[in-house]
């Protein structure tokens, strides 16, 4: 029996981790890195995003490593990119259009986030497409609550 693609795009092995929470309390300034942060309708608390598709950033932990390798680094600092969460597990790119719980929040994936063209002077030479395809997610907040480094992000089983 084959199995429906609505019913392979929603199986998920493990819920994802949050590794890394990071805040950007205004636009080019420092990113401070917290252990925990409520999480509102306009995103995190002490973070500069607006209610919207965007209010939350999340970038996979297992594509640090590749971005790093294309700038021939070997290490790359999650602050650096300046996305909200770093989350390790769970693959991002698959969860867009679903709803997650996160912490005591649920979010919904809504899309890729693109790099911006600072990425270039941060990263240096080709920076820019070293992020293509590894940017990370956003995602809109549908309830707001709390969120701490080790939370799970679990996925709703019917998407939400």
């Amino acid at each position: 029996m084959t199995e429906t693609l609505a019913t392979l795009t929603a199986r998920f092995p493990y819920a994802g981790r949050i590794d890394w929470i990071g805040l950007r309390p205004e636009r080019h300034a420092a990113m401070e890195i917290v252990g925990g942060a409520e999480l509102t309708e306009a995103g995190l608390v002490g973070d500069r995003a607006r209610a919207g598709k965007r209010a939350l950033t999340l970038i996979q932990s297992e594509h640090l490593p590749v971005i790093a390798a294309l700038i021939g680094h070997t290490r790359l600092p999650p602050d650096i990119l300046r996305r909200n969460l770093v989350i390790s597990g769970i693959n991002l790119v698959a969860m867009r259009h679903r709803r997650a719980r996160l912490g005591t929040a649920l979010i919904e994936v809504t899309g890729p986030c693109a790099p911006c063209s600072r990425m270039e002077a941060a990263l240096g030479t080709g920076g820019y497409n070293a992020m293509r395809g590894h940017g990370g997610m956003t995602a809109r907040v549908v309830e707001p609550g709390h969120i701490a480094v080790g939370d799970a992000l679990e996925t709703l089983p019917d998407g939400g």
